[in-house]
């Protein structure tokens, strides 16, 4: 069973509003940009990928928590973050019953994201293709 298959069992498997909610999260999130993979972690956990990891989704007692693995570093002008704000790296959502998702400010929280970590690749490309011009040029 591939990560997309594995998390429609566990939407499937969620019966309340936690269900709905997370179908919608994952909807929106593969709305925000085509080449975007969903990946399983940690025994259990949808992850979706870009140039490097965007979020974690999982469903607890009472809420959806959305966590941005560089959410610490992304402009947040909606707002959404309301969870994990202590935090260097990580900012999360958490979503509760009757709670409504701003899709357009998710998708652009997503699309920052995605914009991270291209940037995050870009800065370290260049130092590994200096080192191998200075290596190749001192044989």
């Amino acid at each position: 069973m591939n990560a997309s298959e594995q998390i429609d069992e566990l939407i499937a498997g969620i019966a309340d509003w936690r269900g709905k909610t997370f179908a919608s999260l994952r909807k929106t999130i593969l709305e925000a940009d085509k080449a975007i993979i969903e990946e399983w972690k940690w025994m259990g956990s949808p992850v979706w990928s870009r140039d490097g990891m965007i979020a974690v989704a999982n469903a607890h007692k009472g809420k959806v928590k959305l966590t941005f693995a560089h959410g610490a570093h992304l402009a947040d002008p909606e707002q959404l973050f309301n969870a994990g704000l202590e935090g260097n790296a990580r900012r999360a959502i958490d979503f509760f019953e009757g709670d409504k998702i701003n899709k357009t400010a998710l998708k652009n929280l997503v699309r920052a994201a995605i914009e991270h970590n291209q940037t995050r690749l870009k800065k370290n490309a260049p130092a590994r293709g200096r080192a191998k011009a200075s290596s190749s040029q001192a044989e």
